[in-house]
């Protein structure tokens, strides 16, 4: 087995010699024509996918477009700045009720310790309202972010299939260098399969 083996090395080496090495690379050149394209997609940053990029190309020669990016952008920043803000206020109202509660507890006077929890528990009560009502509207606006979002998304799908269109019809895929590479390997196989 091993002879047979070092023998069919051999003679692959031996043939692979004999070939011509301009024969041998004319199918990989011919594959290697027309991949370089000067189409504006080929080079973009390495942080930017392609759909993206082709966007930001139409961007930059379409106001209208440009107007409806801009009002996008403005509107998530907005919805950042008033999730924030609210953030803060639950967060300080929380904390304030957790310590006006213990810190009721610690009076000794039990009329008046009772008077100030029924008066915590009052406004902490009222606020629970308002938390509410804020939490009902926050998820509306995670609603309306994640449908503009949808949209959005569906516009730039929309106006860059035509670019990307174009770009394959400027550069078509070539399969010839690919029919005649296997049509050596199948050659090189029906010989393999002959040696005895």
């Amino acid at each position: 087995m091993k002879k047979t083996f070092l023998f069919l090395s051999l003679i692959l080496s031996v043939y692979s010699c004999k070939e011509n090495n301009s024969d041998k690379n004319e199918i990989v050149e011919k594959a290697a024509e027309n991949t370089e394209s000067n189409f504006s997609i080929k080079r973009m940053s390495k942080s930017q996918d392609i759909l993206n990029g082709i966007y930001s190309e139409l961007l930059k020669n379409d106001a209208e477009l440009q107007k409806l990016d801009e009002k996008i952008n403005s509107i998530q920043n907005d919805g950042k700045i008033l999730k924030n803000i609210n953030s803060d206020i639950v967060s300080n109202s929380d904390d304030y009720y957790l310590l006006a509660k213990n810190s009721a507890k610690s009076i000794q006077d039990s009329i008046m310790r009772k008077e100030i929890l029924g008066l915590v528990e009052n406004s902490s009560d009222k606020f629970s309202v308002n938390k509410n009502k804020l939490e009902e509207l926050k998820k509306q606006v995670r609603l309306n972010n994640n449908r503009i979002f949808s949209f959005y998304q569906a516009l730039k799908i929309r106006r860059t299939i035509p670019e990307i269109e174009k770009y394959q019809k400027a550069h078509p895929l070539n399969t010839d260098s690919l029919n005649q590479f296997i049509n050596k390997q199948n050659q090189l196989l029906n010989e393999l399969k002959n040696m005895k």
